[in-house]
């Protein structure tokens, strides 16, 4: 039975669809059989492994409106070992669709219940807010992974998304664990960088990652090219941080459930 990790923050411009899809990409150079979900409407995961968010294939749209089963919506990937289930425009109106719906949280549960089995890892790339769909992310999830831009303000809002997945296993998902907060963007030359990451290691102890993943152009310059970093330049540094984090995230699987944060 494979895990569902959501990856998740409310605030934009952290890392989110950068750590899915090159986490997804480095698990599956791992050899581990993942499952690429793009759960937000800019589609940038979609694009990012090389499809294109404006053309006709069925997606997560079509699954979550049960439309389509997964498997029919499901293609693969240029990446070893990864498929994709991808995100269209379209997937803007589900918020206003589903609102009316019984049991409009348990959408993607639902649907992803029939492949789940299939992979070892099923990656979820949330969209930037605390909506409808990335609750269907959430309540599908096994645990959230939350990247952590590091500036100030990226700690603001922490607090907020934290209290937001303590409701969900409230309502929705008692299971939900906190895979782990990931520290995105560092520059070691930056003093601010360095002390969002003292302060976030000191306050949340093992709930953060040991891998920070730095500021580096080739992990910039990967999406235009359709390639997770992984296949766009494997030596780069952002290639070597995504790989370190992808065994980093295995190890943990291995030995322990998520955290729960109380």
């Amino acid at each position: 039975m494979g895990k569902i990790v959501a990856i998740a923050n409310q605030k934009g411009g952290v890392g989110k669809t950068t750590t899915a899809v090159n986490l997804a990409a480095s698990l599956g150079v791992l050899e581990k059989k993942v499952l690429l979900v793009d759960a937000d409407p800019q589609a940038n995961a979609t694009s990012g492994l090389g499809n294109d968010p404006e053309s006709d294939l069925p997606g997560t749209y079509q699954v979550l409106e049960h439309q389509l089963k997964a498997s029919e919506a499901i293609i693969a990937s240029s990446t070893p070992h990864v498929d994709l289930l991808p995100a269209h425009l379209d997937l803007v109106a589900i918020e206003i669709e589903l609102v009316d719906k019984v049991n409009r949280e348990q959408m993607l549960a639902q649907a992803l219940a029939e492949v789940k089995d299939q992979y070892d890892y099923i990656i979820i790339d949330c969209a930037p807010s605390l909506g409808l769909i990335t609750l269907n992310a959430l309540t599908a999830a096994d645990s959230v992974l939350v990247p952590i831009q590091c500036e100030y303000f990226a700690l603001e809002g922490l607090g907020k998304l934290l209290n937001t997945i303590n409701s969900v296993r409230q309502l929705h998902n008692p299971n939900l664990g906190i895979e782990g907060l990931l520290l995105t963007m560092h520059d070691s030359r930056l003093r601010l960088s360095n002390q969002v990451v003292e302060e976030v290691k000191t306050h949340f102890q093992q709930l953060a990652f040991d891998t920070i993943i730095s500021r580096n152009v080739r992990l910039s310059e990967a999406p235009s090219y359709g390639e997770a970093i992984i296949m766009y330049d494997a030596a780069s540094k952002g290639a070597i941080n995504y790989l370190n984090l992808a065994r980093e995230f295995l190890l943990k699987n291995e030995q322990q459930e998520p955290v729960t944060e109380n």
